[in-house]
């Protein structure tokens, strides 16, 4: 009589795996011997490997406020920008963002506004706001008390702001670079050229209608730059002279190495961008109609500036009233239109006098 063979639980999944081990070594192993050829080794070439760099404070910065095209606002503050002193209404960072609240199509800018702090109080006061923060170290420099036009600290601050934006523009990031004495009252993005042809687009404190660089005095404190080759060796090019460039400011630099060959030289293309649409108190447009940007430049202390940009703002705020009130008046509100004297930037030339 035959008996049938019954396999234990144990003996049955040792057979099983020494079964598929053989499937394996037969079917799926990249050394297999019964093969007619050896596949290479690595992975399929359908794969693609996926990196994981490191990135640092500044890329994810960046990255958070970046458009999809990689462009990014920036702006750079100090404690003096962003704390208000005893004789102001406000401060200069408040300013700069209301303008953004009161600007056309401006409000959505803020989503890509970068602030870069240059001290721990401006640092903290960006976060309490709840904006794109990133905090800018120096070693053993103070860079949070006002620094006055033209003295030793302010040239510092503005070799250590063209150093950080050479590295943004290293990380393929194109920037409106903007003061943030600068009002923003309508969308700048419609008045600049957005192809590719043009490198740099730079306000000025006048307008002489050139497109020549001798005959413009250029302001760095608005300009639109894109990233590329051209315009990263332009700005290794302008901080390289940092050291040969005694009691200049870093815009002297640049604006002699514009007018020195250096557009040739590295094959830029380069637009000065009229008063009209991005003014300044060293030239106001005498267009509200067309006006983008107001600029406190021609101005040598943060309270003047705050004072003189405070009317700025007013005068605005009661544009736009008179515009909404009288719509079939808006030709003639425009045309009669004028900005406040600037008294408290005029004022701030006169020597200061001991109380």
């Amino acid at each position: 009589m035959e008996h049938t063979k019954k396999f234990s639980p144990g003996t049955s999944a040792i057979v099983f795996l020494l079964f598929a081990g053989f499937l394996y070594i037969c079917v799926w192993s990249p050394s297999n011997p019964l093969l007619p050829f050896d596949q290479p080794n690595g992975p399929p070439k359908n794969f693609t490997a996926v990196e994981f760099a490191v990135k640092d404070e500044l890329d994810l910065a960046l990255e958070e406020a970046s458009m999809r095209n990689k462009t990014v606002i920036i702006a750079v503050v100090n404690r003096a920008y962003v704390e208000q002193s005893v004789n102001a209404e406000t401060t200069m960072l408040d300013l700069f963002l209301e303008s953004f609240w009161l600007g056309e199509d401006t409000r959505p800018l803020l989503d890509h506004l970068l602030l870069v702090a240059v001290d721990q109080t401006a640092y903290d006061r960006c976060m309490f706001k709840r904006l794109h923060c990133y905090r800018l170290v120096t070693e053993g420099v103070d860079f949070g008390e006002e620094k006055v036009f033209m003295s030793r600290d302010f040239i510092k601050m503005m070799w250590r702001r063209t150093f950080f934006l050479t590295e943004v523009l290293r990380r393929g990031y194109n920037f409106i670079f903007t003061d943030t004495d600068v009002v923003w009252l309508r969308n700048p993005f419609t008045k600049l050229s957005l192809n590719e042809t043009d490198d740099l687009q730079i306000s000025v404190d006048k307008y002489f209608g050139s497109r020549r660089p001798d005959h413009n005095l250029i302001n760095t404190g608005f300009y639109y730059i894109r990233s590329n080759n051209k315009t990263i060796s332009l700005f290794d090019k302008w901080y390289s002279l940092k050291d040969n460039s005694t009691r200049k400011k870093e815009q002297d630099v640049l604006l002699d190495l514009l007018r020195h060959g250096v557009v040739t030289e590295l094959d830029l293309r380069v637009r000065f961008l009229e008063t009209r649409h991005f003014s300044g108190f060293c030239e106001d447009s005498k267009d509200v109609g067309a006006v983008t940007t107001v600029h406190a430049n021609c101005c040598r202390h943060i309270n003047a500036k705050v004072r003189d940009l405070t009317a700025v703002l007013r005068d605005w705020k009661r544009f736009k009233a008179a515009l909404t009130k009288y719509p079939k008046a808006a030709r003639n509100i425009t045309r009669s239109f004028g900005w406040s004297p600037h008294v408290g930037c005029l004022n701030s030339w006169k020597p200061q006098t001991l109380t």
